[in-house]
């Protein structure tokens, strides 16, 4: 089994090079965006024409969500255009596409956990350019999995976790937001599933939400990552129920993964049990 990774050097990339040890019968491709740009057509089409994948998981994408307001159309030629030009190739090469979306493709307006089923509204450009990424791949693709995800964090790169270490090691006071509620998720957890399910051979392909389990806001978050890092007393950690951002967020954005743990017999563990594992 051949499985090419695109956006390898991202965090999500990084956690499924070092989850992909545990499964020594499978030959992965690594490829960053210098061996592979998706935003390009030709690039896609001579990468897919010189190599054949079983399974291509796209990890490539413009994730800043503020920034993604005055820039969409990098935003969309990402995370909508790049992933139809790989779906076509994946189609082209009988080639089974995982994409990776998001739990942004919501609106927020509920306050019980978002289903597959579930109707989308995305109120950010970020969610809407990923959105239509996945109805790319659902309008081209035959076998495909879309994996929609939440607040995502790992050991590498930029993210919440790091920024609130490195607050907390400078020193520096650090006010989080309560208004909004969601799950972090262990981006070493995603890539474990994403392995789990290519292992599986399975053809159950379709969407899935796939996060820790339980919810916290982003204070929530914050909080523990400096209690379990014993870090508390380094820093002043302020809440607020309004910090301004210029793209707007859901409200309520947890994932129900019942339709994981059906198909595959995958339970989630709880996000704050996965952070220990991180430290």
């Amino acid at each position: 089994m051949k499985v090419l990774i695109t956006g390898a050097n991202g965090q999500l990339g990084r956690c499924i090079k070092d989850a992909s040890i545990k499964y020594p019968g499978i030959e992965f491709i690594f490829a960053s965006r210098a061996d592979l740009d998706i935003d390009e057509e030709t690039s896609v089409e001579t990468f897919f024409s010189t190599n054949k994948f079983d399974y291509c998981i796209n990890t490539a994408a413009y994730t800043n969500v503020d920034e993604a307001e005055s820039d969409s159309e990098n935003a969309f030629k990402t995370n909508a255009e790049g992933v139809k030009y790989l779906a076509l190739q994946c189609k082209k090469a009988d080639t089974t596409l995982i994409q990776i979306s998001t739990d942004y493709v919501f609106d927020g307006e509920k306050n019980t956990p978002y289903t597959e089923e579930d109707q989308t509204n995305p109120i950010n450009v970020y969610g809407a350019s990923k959105l239509k990424g996945e109805q790319y791949v659902q309008e081209i693709s035959d076998k495909y999995f879309i994996l929609r995800t939440s607040w995502l964090y790992s050991q590498y790169g930029h993210n919440f976790y790091n920024t609130v270490l490195r607050f907390s090691k400078e020193e520096k006071p650090l006010t989080v937001t309560t208004e909004q509620k969601g799950t972090p998720t262990n981006a070493n957890d995603l890539a474990d599933v994403i392995l789990k399910i290519i292992n599986s051979k399975s053809n159950k392909y379709s969407v899935y939400h796939v996060s820790n389990s339980g919810e916290a806001t982003w204070y929530d978050f914050a909080k523990e990552i400096l209690f379990q890092n014993k870090h508390l007393d380094s820093t002043i950690l302020g809440k607020t129920d309004y910090y301004r951002t210029f793209a707007a967020r859901p409200i309520y954005s947890v994932l129900d993964t019942k339709k994981l743990s059906k198909n595959f017999s995958i339970l989630m563990v709880n996000w704050k049990k996965s952070l220990t594992t991180i430290i």
